[in-house]
């Protein structure tokens, strides 16, 4: 399978949707190949796809070829993960061999996290009945006044990155650029982790944290020492209910700097030099 530079040798719409998959006979695969499930959808996808250029095809000719050229880019890069299926036989029946979380819990109820602020946001959204919340634009709209004389939401900037760890150009660019609207019913269910018994699913039923001691997948925790968002406490609410030789629990900062808060494990140029070393050799040894 090669996604290099295509020119379609087809020149009728119907002989291309043949070509591309909606005549394939799936029958044909072997009972090994039927035993993967998204082979349908693999179908259901190339269908898709088709249809979306024939309709471009129609309306605007330019707009089609840019949008082969993009749909080209993103196979090529699907091509590239398949590939590394295939290299290191990765087999995905056996489920997670091993785990690394980036600021992240399933209990918030104990701790002092911000994400309180977007409670609101949820409730209103209950409220009103509308199907998204705009946090990126409201993100947006607020940076001037935390960013800029005379900072008059001067704290909203620590929630994202700590003092110096990201380069402001950097920094307005992840508030401004990184967020956009936000599906009210995962507002929702994400209230349910300032609940007893943590996050849990949409139903309401299922809490996650009543299965963590039944993982025997081995853990690595990390957080940032002043993470407002996700705090180390909160981490720990959920580190402490998996089995103890399992889990590794991290926090990144020290007493007198640097500092990391919520973006600054993914983001900060010192997360490339403590952060993701740490866990390449957690990967490694487990």
């Amino acid at each position: 399978m090669d996604f290099g530079q295509y020119i379609d040798p087809l020149d009728s719409i119907s002989q291309r949707k043949d070509f591309y998959g909606k005549g394939t006979d799936y029958k044909r695969f072997s009972e090994t190949e039927k035993r993967y499930v998204f082979s349908s959808q693999i179908t259901d996808l190339i269908e898709k796809l088709v249809n979306i250029i024939e309709e471009a095809e129609r309306s605007s000719p330019a707009r089609a070829f840019d949008m082969q050229n993009s749909i080209s880019t993103a196979l090529k890069d699907m091509q590239k993960q398949l590939d590394l299926i295939s290299k290191y036989d990765w087999d995905f029946d056996f489920g997670l061999a091993v785990v690394t979380t980036l600021a992240s819990s399933l209990d918030y109820m104990s701790s002092r996290s911000s994400l309180k602020l977007l409670l609101p946001l949820a409730d209103s959204a209950q409220v009103l009945n509308v199907p998204v919340s705009p946090i990126g634009t409201l993100l947006a709209a607020t940076h001037p006044f935390a960013a800029n004389p005379p900072y008059l939401l001067s704290w909203l900037s620590p929630q994202s990155s700590a003092l110096d760890m990201l380069q402001p150009n950097l920094f307005e660019k992840l508030v401004t650029e990184n967020f956009e609207t936000v599906p009210a019913k995962l507002l929702l269910q994400l209230a349910t982790a300032f609940e007893e018994g943590g996050l849990r699913d949409r139903s309401g039923t299922f809490f996650y944290k009543n299965h963590l001691s039944k993982s025997n997948v081995p853990v690595l925790a990390i957080v940032g020492d002043q993470d407002l968002i996700c705090p180390p406490d909160a981490v720990y609410e959920t580190v402490k209910l998996i089995l103890e030789p399992l889990v590794t629990y991290k926090v990144f900062g020290e007493p007198g700097g640097p500092h990391f808060a919520h973006y600054d494990i993914v983001g900060a140029q010192l997360a490339v030099d403590l952060v993701y070393p740490c866990i390449i050799e957690f990967l490694k040894s487990s």
